[in-house]
């Protein structure tokens, strides 16, 4: 589904969107949404756009002010239970009367006004979305310092798979971890598929916080970039190596 900078189809192309991405619906015109993804505002058809009857439904999403309030209720005279930074990643639960129900990263639930979010994924990135999307590159070469198809390293790879869900990361294992992209998640019983993972090998992380990194797709199983024999592969991580070094998950 094409988002136009106007509501015309012979208007110019702001950027493409996959079927079932959430939006944010600002307006209507001549058959035409005036819709928010991702911070681009533009114009939708009418005709490719399914508008939620009740509110309820399940988005990622970002903060795009500094210091907003996270209200307890949907009303902006209602207790600030936190304030989020700009760029703070929310699990978006719903909306009503121009207020997001959100799910701050570290657990905070509450409302923050719509135009303080922007949606950036249709459902959070834990779904199977972002496995589908990391298997296609199964067999793929490794290449140290490689963020693309034509070879990864490990964060690279979870940076390229993730980019193709709407969402940075930074190209380093130990960035990833510390970047307060998502929530953290200290027991591997508790990861769900589309999780990073983080691991942390003495003899290979030189002082650094994690040594390498992947996405949990279930069963106990995770896809990485493992190596310059391997390339992207799934392994086992209940036990053996990877359980032996796992410093934890994050849930974006």
């Amino acid at each position: 589904m094409r988002l136009r900078s106007e509501a015309s189809t012979s208007s110019s192309i702001v950027t493409q969107l996959d079927k079932s991405t959430a939006v944010a619906i600002l307006g209507k015109q001549d058959g035409w949404y005036y819709v928010n993804y991702n911070g681009k505002a533009g114009y939708v058809s009418a005709d490719y756009l399914i508008q939620d009857r009740d509110g309820v439904f399940t988005a990622a999403g970002r903060v795009n002010g500094d210091g907003v309030n996270v209200r307890a209720s949907a009303a902006s005279d209602a207790e600030a239970v936190a304030t989020v930074d700009n760029g703070s990643p929310l699990t978006v639960n719903g909306f009503a009367d121009g207020w997001y129900a959100v799910t701050c990263q570290y657990g905070t639930t509450g409302y923050i006004r719509s135009d303080f979010v922007d949606l950036t994924s249709a459902a959070s990135s834990s779904d199977s979305g972002v496995v589908s999307v990391a298997k296609q590159y199964l067999g793929t070469r490794y290449a140290y310092g490689g963020a693309s198809p034509s070879g990864f390293d490990c964060s690279g790879f979870t940076m390229y798979v993730f980019k193709q869900m709407g969402i940075s990361l930074p190209h380093s294992a130990t960035s990833q971890w510390q970047s307060g992209a998502g929530q953290k998640i200290t027991s591997t019983s508790a990861l769900k598929a589309g999780d990073l993972v983080f691991f942390c090998d003495p003899s290979r992380s030189l002082g650094k916080a994690c040594s390498h990194a992947g996405i949990y797709i279930g069963g106990g199983r995770f896809i990485h970039a493992s190596s310059a024999n391997s390339g992207v592969i799934i392994s086992g991580l209940t036990s053996g190596y990877y359980n032996n070094y796992f410093v934890g998950g994050m849930r974006i």
